[in-house]
């Protein structure tokens, strides 16, 4: 990174300065990181606790002149791990890996669903820090489980729009549906995404038939962060280097597998189902 001598391969110790409750157990835990700071929006760190194995993690907050932070939805080990840690808790960092979102257009639509808010809330923030204002589908299974809301409503005002599956607050429906009517009536020019991988693929089909570009954050099985193992493997790419974010050139290369399997953390084969 510029103005380092920090390689951002290598562990990093740092404290958490803070840890806030979200939505339904999630937390978003707050730490100082100088390799962070200077993270591009979509990046991705490997963090890890000492109960369990590093994972990677989208940045919800570039700290460029304060801490930074990422959102921890507790769905395994590891995840539940870094859910019970609380303030002044030492965890190692590694990062930031992959590739960012290039931001771009002046009438965006962004799709988030569940805790993939997390890797579009930096967008969002540079978005409008530029002036523009773009048109925000923020989906989850049910009103408890919508983070960010306050946080994202503050920034857009009436250009928010939530989605829950069970209609508990706002459109009854998934995201996916709700983008398809907003593709269809109002003139968009990009369009980025990241969520379930249903949810994504449904979008990405169709903007591209619209022949809106789309930058989507795609989620696989990341170990070594390097491009060396290969468990994030889809098509030609790795997750871990050549994302986590994939343009629409590149998801069309990938057509036969995205939104369809995915190797699972034994390498095999599995259906993709959410």
């Amino acid at each position: 990174m510029s103005g380092s001598h920090t390689r951002n391969d290598e562990m990093r110790v740092t404290k958490l300065i803070d840890v806030t409750a979200e939505a339904s157990g999630m937390r978003e835990l707050h730490f100082e990181d100088e390799g962070c700071s200077n993270a591009l929006p979509g990046q991705y760190i490997m963090i890890w606790s000492p109960e369990t194995e590093e994972v990677p993690m989208s940045l919800a907050t570039i700290g460029r002149e304060g801490p930074s932070s990422i959102l921890v939805r507790p769905v395994g080990e590891a995840t539940e791990a870094l859910c019970r840690l609380e303030k002044g808790a030492k965890v190692g960092i590694r990062g930031p890996f992959g590739n960012g979102y290039v931001i771009r257009g002046e009438a965006p639509l962004i799709v988030a669903g569940g805790s993939g808010v997390a890797s579009l809330m930096p967008v969002v923030e540079e978005m409008t820090r530029n002036g523009v204002r773009p048109t925000y589908v923020l989906g989850a299974r049910s009103v408890d489980q919508l983070a960010f809301k306050g946080r994202l409503k503050g920034l857009l005002g009436e250009r928010l729009i939530i989605s829950t599956d069970d209609g508990s607050l706002g459109f009854k429906g998934y995201a996916s549906q709700y983008s398809a009517q907003l593709l269809a009536e109002r003139e968009f020019d990009a369009v980025y995404t990241c969520g379930p991988e249903l949810m994504m693929a449904s979008i990405f089909r169709e903007a591209d038939q619209r022949g809106i570009p789309v930058q989507a954050s795609l989620e696989r099985y990341v170990k070594c962060s390097v491009g060396l193992c290969g468990s994030c493997a889809i098509g030609p790419y790795r997750v871990c280097k050549d994302g986590p974010i994939f343009s629409s050139e590149q998801l069309r290369v990938v057509k036969d597998e995205f939104g369809k399997r995915k190797l699972d953390l034994s390498g095999r084969v599995i259906r993709v189902d959410h």
